[in-house]
């Protein structure tokens, strides 16, 4: 029975070093869900939401649902609407929102985002030499 102990130990910790050798673990505040197919973190993170910059989509991985804007309101929906149907979240650009656990998107997403978009070529130039 010992032997048997021991064994299930062993084979317990070989395969935490081969996942941990793999790469990715992530610590959501629902871990008994995975993350969506288009996550593939590369490290240990603290995450709750994703934000695809291109669409002003967020994701909560703890609620799984997305957040967008629909008449000018954050919503929450499980799937999104047919106008976002296009999108393959997959083959798109996101960014991992890291310490912002708070459900208020719309505070974070107005706090992160004011100068998004916002070229530097438009600014005028101080110091500029003339001569």
């Amino acid at each position: 029975m010992e032997n048997r102990s021991l064994f299930r130990s062993l084979l317990l910790f070989i395969a935490f070093l081969v996942l941990a050798g793999c790469g990715t673990v992530v610590i959501s505040s629902r871990p008994n869900n995975p993350p969506p197919s288009w996550f593939y973190p590369n490290r240990l993170e603290v995450v709750r939401y994703v934000y695809f910059p291109e669409f002003s989509i967020y994701y909560d991985l703890s609620a799984r649902t997305y957040l967008y804007l629909d008449g000018g309101v954050w919503v929450g929906r499980n799937i999104l609407p047919p106008r976002y149907r296009h999108i393959d979240l997959r083959q798109s650009r996101y960014e991992r929102i890291r310490n912002y656990n708070d459900d208020d998107i719309q505070r974070y997403h107005d706090e992160h985002n004011a100068n998004r978009g916002r070229s530097k070529r438009n600014t005028p130039r101080s110091n500029r030499n003339t001569s």
